[in-house]
């Protein structure tokens, strides 16, 4: 369907004449007038009963294309005129082509598909990577663009627009929320990652105000090591999700500190959590004392800067971060509690995606 109104959108930049695709239910579903989407062709019975390829009424000249002996679709042109013969046939031979590639680039993204979910036998890959003319040895990273279900086909349609179908780039949908760009690298990995997600970034949200995330793996140098970039970039979207919520484009290579917390098993992180938290002192914290914890960490232990961010007086902040020294046991002052108590809030929001095994009230890692 998308590849039918991509064609007709080519064809109106080239042709003065409406023209459009009619389906076996006489419904129109593409045409050069958008208008006429969804309307109903009354004569498409006759048309399509006849024996001849093409016919006209009163309005429009019709083409039924064909697929072997299945009627696919009608086409249809808005003219009576001799000429119109010709045009519809041009129509149908750019349909044709357009439809083509279309089979050919979802062959090539379910072989992608497979080899990223790893159902494809190594020895068999380079033999059909051949047969899609994708260079075999080639640096490529993959991208994975998380998106609103009800976005996502408008998302993709945008994505393969800016990126393409060629040797070095393919972009497709893995499910209904996640789309896959599978990309060369080129110059240097960090400064082409960064630009290309800005460019995805800013284009989603500017053509159709979807605010997406994006997980970028790890370069592969062969084919066959896309899956696991893909899974690099899964982790990426996983971990990212957990610890840097506010964060939209999360890289394998930059997870930081909640690569190695995911890692844990649950029971060594309950375990360190009852060492640093004993009797449930975390739950003791309210949300004010909760949210200038988390200033006073992103000014780096600053307390003017911290008292300055949040409007109130140094002697305030003293206050409440003995406050959390009286519950804790903890002075955040100190670089050694301030990276215990950072830790162990990061476990305890790793924990509360797990299995919800602690309370997330008050959580803000």
């Amino acid at each position: 369907m998308e590849e039918i109104k991509r064609c007709m959108l080519d064809i109106k930049h080239i042709m003065d004449h409406t023209v459009g695709v009619i389906d076996a239910n006489g419904i129109i579903i593409a045409s050069t007038d958008s208008a006429l989407e969804g309307s109903e062709d009354l004569s498409i019975r006759a048309v399509q009963k006849s024996q001849d390829t093409v016919s006209s009424n009163s309005v429009r000249t019709y083409l039924n294309y064909y697929t072997g002996d299945k009627l696919q679709f009608t086409l249809f042109i808005q003219l009576l005129e001799p000429c119109a013969k010709i045009y519809i046939e041009l129509v149908a031979q750019c349909l044709k082509v357009a439809l083509k590639d279309r089979d050919t680039d979802n062959e090539r993204a379910a072989f992608l598909k497979n080899i990223l979910l790893e159902n494809e036998l190594p020895g068999d890959i380079p033999l059909k990577a051949r047969e899609f003319k994708m260079p075999y040895s080639m640096d490529r990273v993959v991208f994975l663009v998380r998106v609103p279900r009800s976005e996502s086909s408008e998302s993709l349609y945008i994505l393969q627009n800016m990126f393409p179908e060629s040797e070095t780039q393919h972009t497709f949908a893995m499910d209904e929320e996640t789309i896959v760009m599978v990309m060369k690298v080129e110059d240097e990995y960090s400064e082409f990652v960064e630009a290309k997600s800005k460019t995805i970034m800013d284009n989603l949200n500017a053509e159709s105000m979807t605010r997406v995330k994006i997980g970028i793996g790890m370069p592969a140098t062969k084919l066959r090591d896309i899956a696991k970039s893909y899974r690099d970039a899964m982790l990426a979207l996983r971990v990212g999700g957990i610890f840097e919520k506010d964060k939209y484009v999360m890289r394998y290579d930059k997870l930081g500190l909640g690569r190695l917390i995911y890692q844990l098993p649950p029971t060594l992180c309950n375990m360190f959590l009852s060492e640093v938290f004993a009797d449930g002192a975390y739950e003791l914290l309210d949300q004010e004392t909760i949210h200038t914890i988390s200033k006073f960490f992103e000014n780096n232990l600053n307390g003017s800067e911290t008292s300055r961010k949040l409007f109130v007086h140094r002697n305030t902040l003293v206050y409440r971060l003995d406050k959390v020294q009286k519950i804790t046991g903890l002075d955040l002052r100190s670089f050694d509690d301030a990276v215990l108590f950072k830790l162990a809030a990061m476990v305890r929001t790793y924990l509360e995606k797990q299995d919800n095994s602690v309370s997330s009230t008050n959580t803000v890692w």
